[in-house]
């Protein structure tokens, strides 16, 4: 897939902020102090939905509405946060949202994915067998579906990371989550349309590796199971397109298990007093992993998310780890 130039970046970046404002991003000290770096938190736990997914799904529903007008029923498979970006989009449309979710989601998310519009269909045991389940639905409807992963997603989330290199241009290297890859492909994107040499890091789940052993051998390897609390990194197959870009543009990809993850979400909640979700908080989780290595530099951490149900997040407050 071709990366998008600056012009198509700054574009979509247009459009996004015709729904919403760009996020924050801020140095804490007790972050920076305890990581011995500087440290700049991109806050997208603080968008509409609480997620940067959202951004993606303002530029695919636009897309879709001047590309493929005759639909009028989207459907697609998500953990919560693309589906609640989807289903917002398209209800502003004018379209309507079928979302396919595996048994046993989250149910702030569920709830949340209902109050933007969505019809909820709750399938198979994980992300993976709810994305086949919703591939069939589309065809059966005879509506669109909507891919986990899309050039036009990219390019709506592409925006998070150029507001953070504007604000931040010196950035040594930035930490990413990757679920099925908009992210950390849209920050990668944003660094090459503006000529950076910023070092990105993927950041996936020890329970959920798929897309580290895919980049280390240098094909797609799927996993057996994706069983992590942090539900958007709990990914079991990469997705081919996204691969193509992170294979080719990440540093490299390291993996934080769910006590890491436990850890940095309690970490942030106690010196930034913000909540973020699992797989929000695996990119700090990795830059205290490789602490050692970034002494000095300066780091970019993007919390992806703020989407934890409060049972979960009471559970991290107590210093546990939340069990699936």
């Amino acid at each position: 897939m071709k990366l998008p130039n600056l012009d198509e970046l700054e574009a979509a970046a247009s459009l996004v902020y015709q729904q919403m404002q760009p996020t924050p991003q801020y140095v804490w000290p007790q972050i920076s102090k305890h990581l011995d770096a500087t440290v700049w938190l991109k806050h997208e736990n603080h968008t509409p939905t609480g997620a940067f997914k959202v951004r993606g799904g303002i530029t695919f529903i636009d897309w879709l509405m001047r590309n493929q007008p005759h639909y009028r029923t989207i459907v697609t498979a998500t953990r919560g946060n693309h589906g609640q970006s989807q289903a917002r989009a398209a209800t502003l449309a004018g379209l309507r949202t079928t979302i396919v979710v595996p048994y046993g989601n989250s149910r702030e998310k569920n709830a949340a994915m209902r109050s933007f519009g969505a019809d909820l269909v709750e399938h198979g045991v994980d992300f993976d067998a709810a994305r086949a389940e919703a591939t069939r639905i589309a065809q059966d409807k005879g509506a669109f579906v909507v891919p986990p992963f899309d050039r036009q997603v990219m390019l709506g989330v592409a925006s998070y990371g150029l507001e953070l290199f504007k604000a931040a241009p010196a950035l040594d290297i930035i930490y990413v989550p990757i679920g099925c890859g908009s992210g950390i492909c849209g920050m990668i994107a944003a660094r090459e349309a503006l000529g950076l040499t910023t070092e990105i890091v993927g950041v996936v789940s020890t329970e959920a590796p798929a897309a580290k052993l895919s980049f280390e051998a240098g094909r797609l390897i799927e996993t057996e199971t994706a069983r992590t609390f942090a539900d958007g990194l709990a990914v079991r197959v990469p997705v081919a397109e996204a691969f193509d870009i992170y294979s080719r543009g990440a540093a490299r990809i390291v993996a934080v298990n769910d006590s890491e993850i436990a850890s940095a979400m309690l970490l942030l909640y106690r010196m930034t007093h913000n909540v973020v979700e699992g797989a929000g908080a695996a990119s700090l989780a990795a830059a205290i992993q490789e602490k050692n290595r970034n002494t000095g530099k300066t780091v970019g951490v993007i919390l992806t998310g703020a989407n934890v149900d409060a049972d979960m997040f009471v559970k991290v407050l107590d210093g546990q780890i939340p069990r699936i």
